[in-house]
């Protein structure tokens, strides 16, 4: 086994796991009443719609595509009929268009699918830019082109399987039920790509699936499981690189920069899936929790179930105060039941009124939790104050753009003052300023 570093204790902050799904094996979910599909389901160029109204589409048939460098291809999960291509809109003020398919049980598989051909790093490339694959992880970012960079520098293939975020057990259940194919994915990337080594990027909260990918594992010299401390956000891109590596990137920078790569754990298995099958990324696993819910589990659902048919499927205790999409931490609340699960989705929380309440924000007491946690060693509460008085030069001078949004600020402060979500605004407008004057010079 290659050696590694010996883990780097970061700041962050120890929140309970609530992972109470973490030992029950995946439930497939029937299909839903309809399926839909918005067409920017990843960071990007959003997608056209390739099929119109009352076409008919197979599983697997590419339904939304745009000819532009950044952006992933969407693919039907089932067969049926497209009733109709309406408007989506979502909480934060954004708009997508979206095709509904009325599924006809049939599950008939497009015709047009094989396994492809992968004979060096290019075709891999080349297959996953077919696949759908997108950050599984929450992000969203094609992943083909992220794994289309120059790998000369690049020493390092990094899987994250951290999964710091409570509740959240989709990425465990992956490792444990899948580890073939995540293997697999992981063997022919560095096979295709000449990367020397990778490692596997686990909590300490998981020994199962630390001491079976191990045993999996123990005949390949290039892979190796890191073990992680059990502290949020460990998953954080730049935190789990700093922790593994002892590497940081620079401001501005990726980590090709310093030679390594960081792909999601259930993003590697997928990759291998498709390599196998040729099918492309058409349903995924998801957590469903919550002191709302009936039946916690995790659940494989198609890529479009509405939101609404997957609680009906787990059950509801009560009508709940409060569904999130993602984890308590870094997820967005969900105002509108009917929209459905997407691919970068990994979670479905619904609480009740209890446990969601509010308590009230106070003043800042300048107890530097906030600063004393960050895991980017950044300062919320300064950021907060900068943001608030319009100061763009003050953000940029506490570098508000290197924020991870994990929400650790809000979880920490006595005062209960919305650090997290002003930080993430702050870093916006830093951000599109920045812009401006580029394009400006």
């Amino acid at each position: 086994m290659l050696q590694a570093l010996h883990p780097v204790e970061l700041k962050g902050v120890h929140i309970p796991h609530n992972k109470l799904t973490a030992e029950l094996e995946t439930v497939r979910m029937p299909l839903p009443s309809k399926i839909v599909l918005p067409m920017n389901q990843h960071v990007g160029a959003a997608c056209v719609p390739q099929v119109g109204r009352r076409g008919h589409v197979d599983v697997g048939t590419c339904v939304g595509h745009v000819n532009a460098r950044m952006t992933a291809d969407i693919f039907s999960p089932v067969s049926g009929q497209v009733t109709e291509i309406r408007d989506l809109h979502y909480s934060d003020g954004r708009s997508d268009r979206a095709l509904v398919i009325k599924p006809d049980g049939e599950q008939t598989v497009d015709p047009s699918i094989a396994v492809p051909e992968v004979t060096d790093y290019a075709s891999l490339v080349e297959a996953v830019r077919h696949s759908g694959i997108v950050g599984l992880g929450g992000a969203g970012f094609p992943t083909w082109l992220k794994m289309d960079c120059d790998l000369s520098g690049i020493d390092t293939w990094l899987v994250n399987a951290a999964e710091c975020e409570p509740y959240l057990s989709s990425d465990y259940r992956e490792m444990m039920e899948h580890p073939d194919t995540l293997l697999e994915g992981i063997k022919v990337c560095l096979d295709m790509s000449g990367v020397k080594r990778s490692l596997i990027c686990i909590e300490d909260n998981k020994p199962k699936a630390i001491e079976l990918l191990r045993e999996m594992a123990a005949d390949d010299p290039r892979i190796d499981v890191f073990v992680l401390p059990a502290r949020y956000p460990q998953g954080a891109s730049r935190v789990i690189l700093r922790n593994v590596t002892g590497r940081s990137v620079p401001r501005g920078g990726h980590l090709t920069d310093v030679g390594a790569l960081l792909f999601n754990v259930t993003t590697m298995s997928e990759i291998g899936r498709y390599l196998r099958t040729g099918m492309p990324l058409v349903r995924r696993r998801i957590t469903v929790m919550g002191d709302a819910i009936e039946r916690p589990q995790n659940v494989e659902v198609a890529i479009g179930t509405p939101i609404g048919e997957v609680l009906e499927f787990c059950g509801l205790k009560e009508e709940p105060r409060k569904v999130v999409i993602g984890g308590p931490m870094m997820g967005v609340t969900q105002v509108e039941l009917d929209a459905p699960i997407v691919r970068q989705n990994s979670g479905l929380l619904a609480f009740s009124h209890e446990l969601v309440e509010r308590p009230q924000t106070t003043a800042c007491i300048r107890c530097s939790a906030c600063i004393d946690n960050c895991p980017i060693h950044l300062a919320p509460i300064s950021i907060q104050k900068a943001y608030y008085k319009h100061d763009l030069e003050g953000l940029d001078r506490l570098m508000a753009d290197l924020c991870v949004e994990c929400g650790t600020c809000s979880y920490v402060c006595p005062a209960r003052q919305p650090l997290a979500q002003s930080t993430r605004f702050a870093r916006a407008a830093l951000r599109a300023e920045q812009r401006k004057k580029r394009g400006r010079g």
